[in-house]
Order: structure tokens, then sequence, then C-alpha cells
């Protein structure tokens, strides 16, 4: 999203964190801006039973956490890696800077924030009147546009897990299996070695 050279010229510090590891906890206060060199990154939270909802997945060159950090709010939710990740960590006061004096760059940031803006308002919509089918299909349309999923012969892999579906989604993960089996019977996905295309 925002170029290295110019993350590094202010003084983001590039940072390894491990599978699992957490990056920042809910509650906390924003500090930094983060944007993922390599790897891939989930907010999360829990509810009271311990179940875990899926705020969004970040992957490379995708930023993440950034609300707060506009808002002077506490973190809504836990950053944790998904897989080993490397992260670009620059400042709050180095990042505000840098938006000043790179007008362009804000517009990027404006128009991500939009971006996740409009795929929450659209997933509300779906969790709250829509089939499991529909929740599926639309949550993969989405990724396929937003994270730009590979393509090959195949159609788009999909890179999302059947769990991470189900957190994303609001579905339990056997709804979750067993829709996916009817909408690849319905010629609608495709599963070759366990694997999603669409």
């Amino acid at each position: 999203m925002i170029a290295t050279d110019l993350l590094k010229k202010y003084g983001a510090l590039k940072k390894s964190f491990d599978k699992n590891e957490i990056i920042f906890e809910e509650n906390n206060l924003p500090t930094h801006y983060y944007q993922i060199v390599l790897g891939e990154v989930k907010m999360s939270n829990y509810n009271d039973d311990g179940r875990e909802f899926i705020q969004g997945i970040f992957y490379k060159e995708q930023s993440f956490g950034e609300p707060p950090l506009f808002l002077n709010q506490s973190y809504p939710a836990n950053a944790i890696t998904v897989e080993a990740s490397e992260v670009l960590v620059l400042t709050k006061s180095n990042f505000m800077k840098l938006l000043e004096e790179n007008p362009d760059v804000s517009i990027k940031i404006i128009e991500n924030l939009a971006q996740r803006l409009y795929y929450k308002s659209v997933m509300a919509a779906e969790m709250s009147t829509q089939e499991p089918e529909h929740r599926i299909l639309k949550l993969i349309d989405y990724g396929i546009v937003y994270f730009n999923f590979e393509k090959n012969e195949n159609g788009h892999l999909i890179n999302f897990t059947r769990q991470q579906i189900g957190d994303l989604t609001g579905l339990r993960v056997e709804t979750v299996i067993r829709t996916i089996k009817t909408l690849e019977k319905k010629g609608l996905l495709k599963i070759i070695n366990r694997k999603v295309y669409r």
C-alpha cells in the first residue's frame, strides 16, 4: 500500500513475528502503523462463549489497525499472525507526518479505509438476512476482488480456510463445509485437492 522506501524514510522498522504471535491486543491504545511485508495477519476477538470472530484478514502489502490510530481509541480486536510474518512498524507521530507531507498517500489510505467500511456494511447485511450459500459466495467474491486471490486454469484459489470462512461469516465450520459441497454440486465452486476455487 505505502511504498516500503517511503515508510523506511520516515523511520519504519521491519519486525518478524512467529505464527500465532500477538502484534497488538484488544483494548490497548494504538501507537504504530502496521503494514505486512510477508505473511498473513488476522484481527479477531472472542465472544462470551469463547468463539472467535474474525474482523478481517490481511496479506502482503496490506495495512491493518489504522482506524483506532486516527481516532485515538483502543483497538476493538487483537492482531495475530496466521503464519510467520514480517511487518513494517512506524510510530504514530511519524505516520501522521508522512501523511501530512504526502497527500497522495493520504488519499490511498482514505480509499483503503472506505473499501473496508464498504465490506463491513455489505457483510453485516449479508449476515443478518442471507442464507449460508449467499453469505459464503459474497465473502469469496469480495475476497477475489479485494485480496487479488491467485488465478489459474481452475479459477481463483480461495485463500481462506473453512474455519476462517466460518469466522468471517458467522457460520459454524460444519455449515461452511456442507455449504461449500452444495455450491460445488451446483457448479458455483470447485474443490480440487481440498482447495476451493471460484
